[in-house]
């Protein structure tokens, strides 16, 4: 694991305290197993993610502990993963709310598992992204 990048680097006010890096870590952890869960069960990725155990407990953590966050580049992570669970709920909900008429007109069987699946795609993205740029000390984009 590389050193974290120093504060001035990324425009923070000061470094994050070397125990919160490795807290961010258990939070992609948490939201990977999720992910994880999914694969190797019948749950769907998206249902596993906004409903399971560790995706949950895993945006707790972050609202726990992100004003610790705030003034570092460890804060964008916090925002990262955060925004990733509230915008993979909204969506969900936005393509079941989309789907649900159309299912009348047997369209809505097609827009459902099509955005679910995009979704899935989106959040298995943010994970790893993440979790690399949190790996190589890099802050997330705003």
């Amino acid at each position: 694991m590389t050193d974290p990048v120093p504060s001035t680097a990324s425009g923070t006010d000061r470094a994050p305290d070397p125990s919160l890096i490795s807290y961010t870590h258990i939070i992609y952890a948490l939201h990977a197993l999720s992910v994880l869960i999914a694969l190797t069960t019948a749950a769907s990725i998206i249902g596993s993610f906004i409903f399971g155990l560790p995706s949950i407990v895993a945006v707790v953590m972050n609202y726990m502990r992100r004003k610790d966050a705030q003034g570092t580049w460890i804060d964008s992570h916090f925002r990262w993963q955060i925004r990733t669970f509230w915008g993979a709920a909204w969506a969900t909900l936005l393509v079941f709310l989309l789907s649900a008429p159309l299912m009348l007109v047997l369209v809505g069987f097609l827009t459902l598992p099509i955005g679910i699946v995009i979704i899935s795609l989106w959040l298995i993205y943010r994970v790893i992204r993440g979790w690399l740029a949190l790996r190589d000390g890099r802050p997330m984009p705003a």
